[in-house]
């Protein structure tokens, strides 16, 4: 080895290491930004115990020293992203002997790169950030930047495009000169050009020393930390420590021919190095994982009600409140009543005013009297919006809905250019699988054992989601539905495609999924079979019998009759009046009717008997209306553009959702898989635009039905799109131009609310770098709680000198929702809800207003509350 190379692999391995957790200080408030800001300081606190340590096992300015780092280097490269996610990011070349591919008996196995992950998706947060790139010794030598985001406009939903960086100007400062670098979306795939940056950059300053490795860095570090999507390892010791095992033994085996102790302790420290190294790393991660999957506060609750569902006495009170104007203005926007309306007019008791929807954020001071009236609250709810990243929703309501849903409806992004997810990574479709797996695994717990799953799909992903669903589900049944929803189809390079699929997965029995309702297009055919001279009475014996009818309707079936039996003609006249009719044509043939006897009295209702005037006997005919459904779906009524997007800008002008789904496909799959149950909940928790509630709703006012839904949807538009749908069409069945046609309403009630997101948990995260070194001495540095000393918990609550505890949640989030946290914590329904107390529909109560507490009943709150306060295992 040249020994002007000893120290060069330290400092490639501790820069790569240092950089995994994020190597520049930044400014900024995001829970993201803190994240990366407590990495930081929590990898250069133990960095020091780690070079101590292997200090000890290789001594500096050796060559077994560089032989580690380029070993540790040379493994953790392979499974790092620069997000700092762990998983195969590189596989090694003896990748095939280690692949688990038949594993639990299965001949054919789905295998992902990142399946072992959580995939957590949040929105882009991009916002004006300093960033300093820190000289290891001298602070002179320090390069700042700041990087302007003002004038970065908020991308549609799903849009992937990226960012432009462009010089903006140079400043100076008391630390030294600051670059400023105005930041864009991309536009007709324009790149930043970083040799023009640091051109005009020097031309602005000629003395300024900046290189273009640091510019990157730079903007590499403010795209890595205002990006929110990254991922989560499950168990990032166990895999990292198995992948480490199986590298050592391989390297062992085909590197080495002599071993002898010294260079067995030398592969001794590096394996005893990596596993330091891989429990600081999982130790974080872990950290990570317990956040994601803690379960959250409940924020800002409000309902939406018809006015028929209000006494009137409350109405005349509500007229009086300062909200009333603010709930007309509304009103007045979303098309429902015109201008000069006031909402004393409501108390004239006009028709058309009977189903306006009343949200209870304009009357926040009576809110408490208005849900009073409702009887038992949640038991009078027809649906739930819930604001949300999905498996956050998921994760805190499964309490409250498990095994209380009877369909699972979800519309994900299909993972096309036009609705593809703005990934940090290379692996698309990887990412993709991970992020539904992630979510349908969690949300079956919330399924009836009957419950049906249905998950649209196009061409793009349906393989993969097939062998998914698959493996999933390896003990109930998976059909793929076509729906043909663009008959024109969309132009590819080769191929128009018309059609998208819907995968129902269901329990392995007969008749969960229901039946098809063509009551305008029924199926109408004679039960006397004289199509074709063969089908005679000895071709199928058992279907030679007689059906009565009398008063021209069918009242029953007879037996079987014997061979030696033989009616003298088709229709035989009892003295009561009963008519019995048999299979025999007009020449005086028997034959036999199309179904055996039994399957005949399965299908009495559907039978009706017309009298043939030329023949001039009795014909039992058969009008089916109902019918198995089919695996392709062919109607115009399917059809995306009218009646997905024409219908929603009907309802919302000025609408830009993309794609949504036709009323009528949703409805369809609803119905196919509640199995004519009409009283089921349905949960989407990919809700868009809410097409779904909307079917929910169109279902019941066509059979009276008592369906529910709960609506998941974390975008932007559940307040601009999803919210307004679902109040407008509560309120008339039919719109054009954003007008309503027919007033046809429905008496509703729903609540919405927001839940608390992993980025605002980690904003509230906290490390001091001495504070988990001593907690247990059993365990290694690398090995202690990360967020130990962590103030979360002084945010909700302080323990005075006189033993008095004071529970400020407000401090934690000013709109927190006690009632409704506790409600999704014990899986409760709620009944009723006043000032200081909650009832749930088990009669039991739990106290909800801290000042109105006793001692004892503030500990018994604060330890039910523990698992949204608290992550940390074991304490």
């Amino acid at each position: 080895m040249n020994m002007n190379d000893i120290g060069g692999k330290e400092r490639r391995f501790l820069d790569a290491l240092e950089s995994l957790f994020t190597g520049a200080q930044v400014d900024g408030q995001s829970g993201f930004i803190n994240l990366m800001r407590v990495k930081r300081r929590y990898f250069q606190s133990l960095r020091p115990q780690l070079l101590q340590v292997i200090d000890q096992r290789a001594r500096p300015q050796t060559a077994a020293r560089e032989e580690l780092f380029d070993k540790l280097y040379t493994f953790f490269g392979r499974y790092f992203c620069e997000s700092g996610s762990i998983y195969f990011r590189h596989l090694p070349a003896f990748a095939s002997t280690y692949q688990q591919v038949y594993a639990d008996g299965q001949d054919v196995a789905l295998s992902w790169k990142t399946q072992d992950l959580y995939y957590v998706k949040s929105d882009t947060l991009i916002r004006s950030m300093p960033i300093v790139l820190e000289h290891p010794t001298s602070p002179d030598k320090n390069r700042r930047f700041y990087f302007d985001a003002s004038q970065l406009q908020h991308k549609q939903n799903n849009e992937k495009r990226e960012l432009l960086f462009q010089f903006q100007q140079i400043k100076s400062s008391v630390d030294g000169p600051v670059l400023h670098l105005e930041v864009r979306y991309s536009h007709k795939g324009r790149k930043t050009n970083i040799e023009t940056i640091l051109k005009q950059a020097r031309q602005a300053q000629p003395r300024i020393r900046l290189s273009e490795e640091q510019l990157q860095k730079a903007c590499r570090i403010f795209r890595r930390q205002t990006e929110a999507d990254f991922f989560i390892h499950k168990n990032a010791r166990a895999f990292l420590k198995e992948q480490f095992d199986l590298w050592m033994y391989q390297y062992l085996f085909r590197q080495e021919t002599i071993f002898q102790e010294k260079r067995l302790q030398q592969l001794q420290a590096i394996q005893q190095t990596a596993y330091d190294i891989i429990d600081l790393i999982a130790q974080f991660e872990d950290e990570l994982r317990r956040i994601w999957e803690k379960p959250k506060f409940v924020r800002r609750v409000n309902y939406v009600i018809t006015l028929d569902k209000l006494p009137a006495t409350l109405l005349r009170k509500l007229a009086k409140h300062k909200g009333s104007m603010d709930q007309t203005q509304e009103w007045k926007e979303l098309g429902m009543v015109e201008e000069g309306f006031h909402f004393e007019d409501v108390l004239k008791l006009n028709p058309k005013h009977k189903h306006l929807p009343l949200d209870t954020k304009h009357f926040q001071s009576v809110k408490l009297e208005i849900l009073a009236t409702l009887g038992n609250l949640d038991e009078v709810l027809d649906g739930e919006l819930v604001h949300s990243e999905n498996w956050q929703a998921l994760n805190t309501l499964r309490k409250r809905y498990k095994e209380k849903v009877k369909t699972i409806y979800i519309d994900p992004p299909y993972n096309t250019v036009a609705s593809e997810i703005a990934y940090k990574n290379d692996y698309k479709h990887s990412s993709w699988l991970t992020l539904i797996e992630n979510r349908i695994i969690l949300s079956s717990t919330h399924q009836m054992g009957e419950g049906v799953l249905v998950v649209a799909i196009d061409e793009s992903e349906q393989e993969v989601l097939g062998l998914l669903l698959s493996r999933l589900f390896p003990n109930k049944n998976k059909t793929a539905v076509t729906v043909i929803h663009n008959p024109s189809g969309q132009q590819g390079d080769n191929f128009s495609y018309c059609h998208d699929f819907a995968y129902f997965v269901y329990p392995d029995k007969k008749r969960v999924i229901g039946l098809e309702d063509r009551e305008q297009n029924p199926d109408i055919r004679p039960l006397r079979d004289v199509s074709k001279g063969s089908h005679l009475r000895e071709d199928a014996a058992n279907c030679f019998y007689p059906i009565y009818t009398k008063d021209e309707k069918i009242i029953g079936v007879g037996k079987v009759c014997p061979d030696s039996f033989h009616p003298e003609s088709t229709n035989v006249q009892r003295s009561d009046g009963v008519i019995e009719i048999y299979p025999i044509d007009a020449k005086g043939n028997e034959r036999k009717w199309v179904f055996a006897r039994n399957s005949v009295e399965s299908i009495i209702n559907e039978l009706s008997v017309e009298y043939n005037k030329s023949r001039k006997i009795w014909d039992v005919i058969r009008r089916k209306t109902k019918f198995n459904y089919k695996t392709v779906w062919i109607d115009k009524k399917y059809s995306a553009n009218n009646n997905g997007a024409k219908l929603l800008n009907g309802i919302l002008t000025g609408n830009k959702f993309n794609f949504p789904k036709s009323i009528y496909t949703v409805m369809e799959c609803i119905k196919a898989a509640e199995g004519g149950i009409n009283n089921g909940t349905t949960l989407d928790y990919f809700a868009g635009s809410g097409t779904t509630a909307h079917a929910v709703i169109n279902l019941n006012r066509e059979d009276g039905g008592k369906r529910k839904y709960v609506l998941v949807e974390m975008g932007d538009y559940f307040h601009t799109v999803l919210l307004p749908r679902i109040k407008k069409v509560v309120y008339s069945k039919d719109w054009k131009d954003g007008k309503p046609v027919s007033r046809e309403g429905v008496s509703h009630c729903f609540k919405y609310y927001s839940l608390e997101q992993y980025e605002e948990t980690l904003r509230n995260v906290h490390y001091q770098d001495d504070e988990q070194l001593e907690i247990d001495s059993a365990k290694s540095p690398f090995e202690q709680y990360v967020f130990f000393g962590d103030d979360k918990l002084a945010y909700a609550c302080q323990f005075a000198k006189d033993d008095k505890i004071e529970i400020n949640l407000q401090g934690l989030y000013p709109d927190v929702e006690v009632a409704e946290t506790l409600s999704n914590l014990l899986g409760k329904a709620i009944r009723r809800l006043d000032e200081n107390q909650v009832t749930f529909a088990d009669s039991t109560t739990e106290k909800i207003n801290p000042a109105t507490m006793t001692e004892k009943e503030k500990l018994h709150l604060l330890s039910i509350l523990k698992p949204t306060l608290w992550w940390c295992e074991g304490h």
